[in-house]
């Protein structure tokens, strides 16, 4: 799942470490900088996934607090809260930059200067725009508006520019254009009320998931499948990792299932070039094990919401394809000196406390209603969002119960938890579903699609190459646009096109490691650079991604 950026699955003592005014000790300090640098640093800033990987990693080096920890006197918080100066910092949190810097670094001439520039170049684009051009050349101007916009979400690094919001700015101005351009504005609207009821649907279901991976998080569920990983022999340990990263992501999103995982690495490996290998095979796995399930990668969500595959079909036709996509790359990665080096046997670098029995409760629910959401579409007929929905009103319900009276656990209701999920990642997909559909509205996907049935007749290609493209840009936008392009009536349901898409569109990504958001967590979590990955991994993920081809078509 390339750019899944999603959101900030905390644990509950770092949550309340935020609210409290208690400064972190000399051990809980992070090897890669405090939050105060974080605030500092635009470019992690601009990339929610990098930022919360360094959270969770920071909760990964540090034992969790106790209760006593929990209660600091009056006169420590009235010492940390105080300046040298004896002025107490207005926005008393460790955690936020002071007044003080914030006072030394506020230029409001040159944030004056860039509020008039955005606005001057709006109004001037408005002005610029001649109706009649528009209505008589509207596939021209919205492949203009969608190349820059697509420009715009690729180099967000560069221009400093959040991918949501160009994304929703580009939804909007599409479909203004659209609405020029249409033969009259009641079928522009129709088509928009059309689109957004099918983009909400996906829309909704990610935001129950989110929500209800984030509930099982901050109870510290997944401890249950972490701490039953003992194996330190380094071979042993390769294998344990992807495949139980494999199976966790194809209920899990990647994204979580990468973040999991890879802070068990920081318990159970000293820091090395075998525990960047790890965390290498974590991203593997996460999105080859993200593949075959509907609920495991967010653009084979996309598909099944759509009709474009099914879920036991689904199942059947890439478990396969997934697994062998894992397995080649673990078996080329053993024979690696990293792997087969002496001396790699390690014990745990830090115990492990037993998970509370509220977590195994919310744990088992959580994971239930995930896996329920297929069954109850198979009962009901009704869209999957309504049976995420039902999920997590459950789990709403009974987090309500089991902490009634319990004021300072509100960290673990669900009201907390909708505040600390990717919301920006949601809508970043709106912007971007709302654009494809304008498109698909307009027709161009249509004449898109005729161009490549008449140069490349063969589908598996086509396939192919998507999922190779998608470990460049993100898969999101691709497997939407191939949606619109081709429709039921092109390629039936399950048909071998949609699986090959559902496979290569998931996997992909893993050959590039800013291909996919569980590889952005991991350069954010272990520090690992883009060439390091490149020369020691791409070309195993590549390999794993071409085996699994093979596997299917064979």
């Amino acid at each position: 799942m390339a750019a899944l950026s999603i959101g900030s699955h905390f644990s509950p003592s770092y949550h309340f470490k935020k609210r409290s005014f208690h400064s972190p000790s000399v051990h809980s300090v992070p090897s890669f900088g405090s939050s105060l640098c974080r605030i500092r640093a635009p470019r992690l800033l601009r990339n929610g996934v990098l930022a919360r990987a360094e959270d969770k990693a920071r909760d990964s080096s540090s034992s969790p607090p106790t209760q006593q920890q929990f209660q600091p006197n009056k006169e420590k918080q009235l010492e940390e809260l105080t300046s040298p100066s004896g002025s107490c910092d207005p926005l008393c949190s460790v955690d936020e930059t002071s007044s003080v810097d914030f006072e030394a670094t506020y230029q409001p001439k040159t944030d004056l200067l860039k509020t008039i520039a955005i606005f001057t170049a709006a109004l001037t684009g408005t002005l610029a725009i001649n109706l009649s051009w528009v209505a008589s050349n509207e596939d021209v101007a919205m492949a203009l508006l969608f190349a820059i916009g697509y420009a715009g979400i690729i180099f967000e690094e560069s221009l400093a520019f959040n991918k949501s919001g160009v994304g929703l700015l580009m939804a909007v101005s599409l479909w203004v254009v659209r609405s020029i351009g249409a033969p009259s504005t009641d079928i522009a609207v129709s088509q928009l009320t059309h689109a957004s009821a099918e983009v909400s649907e996906i829309v909704f279901f990610l935001l129950g998931a989110m929500t209800i991976v984030e509930i099982v998080d901050a109870h510290q569920g997944f401890k249950m499948v972490t701490d039953n990983i003992t194996t330190r022999t380094p071979r042993t340990l390769l294998w344990v990792v992807g495949f139980v990263t494999f199976f966790l992501s194809s209920i899990l999103d990647n994204l979580t299932s990468t973040i999991v995982m890879v802070s068990l690495l920081r318990k159970l490996v000293p820091p090395s070039e075998f525990r960047k290998l790890l965390g290498a095979v974590v991203v593997i796995a996460a999105n080859a094990g993200g593949a075959w399930t509907p609920i495991g990668d967010v653009t084979t969500t996309m598909l099944w919401i759509h009709g474009q595959i099914s879920t036991l079909q689904t199942m059947k036709g890439l478990f396969i394809p997934s697994i062998v996509s894992l397995a080649v790359p673990l078996a080329l990665m053993s024979l690696t000196s990293e792997v087969n080096g002496k001396g790699q046997d390690s014990p745990n670098v830090l115990a492990s406390e037993q998970m509370a029995p509220r977590g195994q409760l919310v744990f088992s629910v959580g994971i239930g209603a995930l896996i329920f959401v297929p069954v109850f579409k198979a009962l009901t007929g009704l869209p999957p969002y309504m049976g995420m929905l039902l999920g997590l009103g459950v789990l709403w319900i009974l987090t309500d119960a089991i902490h009634y009276g319990e004021s300072e656990r509100q960290q673990l209701k669900v009201p907390q938890a909708l505040s600390r999920i990717d919301t920006q990642g949601a809508l970043f997909f709106l912007g971007i579903l709302l654009s494809v559909s304008s498109l698909e509205a307009a027709g161009l996907l249509r004449e898109l699609a005729n161009y490549l049935d008449a140069h490349i007749p063969n589908v598996e290609l086509i396939a192919s190459a998507i999922g190779v493209v998608s470990a460049i840009i993100d898969n999101v936008p691709l497997v939407a646009a191939t949606m619109g392009m081709y429709d039921l009536t092109s390629y039936p349901q399950d048909s071998k096109f949609w699986q090959l898409v559902a496979y290569c569109a998931g996997t992909g990504g893993s050959m590039l490691v800013i291909g996919s958001a569980a590889g952005v967590a991991y350069m954010g979590m272990e520090k690992v650079d883009f060439f390091w990955y490149f020369r020691k991994v791409s070309g195993f993920a590549f390999a794993g991604y071409a085996a699994g081809i093979a596997a299917y078509l064979a």
